[in-house]
């Protein structure tokens, strides 16, 4: 699986680059977008990608950092589950979730991850 680094020494949110062609497709057709991922079952389970303004952060939701030029976020109890890999966004065929902008593009978006290693736990306490 061939990745593209995000922001920062260790990003904690990645995505490949059929991720990104997908992500620069939607934001063509609509304009700047973000991506949540939540905990909940279903199509929360998914990273679902919004135009930016149409998902509310909430206080409790951490941002993870930009891909494509959207920037990522995900609910805290998630991040307490996830803190110690690295999400990487991937794209396979297949239906996105009902609210999230790739529904009906033929692709959706999936969530992948990787362990850090132990150097890298340690730059992102710093």
């Amino acid at each position: 699986m061939d990745h593209v680094w995000g922001d920062g020494p260790v990003p904690r949110v990645t995505a490949t680059h059929a991720a990104l062609a997908l992500i620069e497709q939607l934001r063509t057709d609509h304009g700047p977008v973000m991506f949540h991922q939540s905990g909940g079952c279903c199509d929360g389970s998914a990273p679902m990608c919004y135009p930016v303004g149409d998902f509310l952060i909430g206080d409790g939701d951490v941002h993870l950092g930009a891909i494509g030029g959207a920037e990522f976020y995900i609910s805290g109890p998630q991040y307490e589950v996830w803190k110690h890999t690295q999400l990487i966004i991937d794209v396979v065929p297949g239906r996105g979730g009902m609210f999230s902008l790739e529904n009906g593009s033929g692709q959706r978006f999936l969530l992948r991850s990787r362990v850090f290693s132990e150097a890298e736990s340690t730059a992102l306490t710093r």
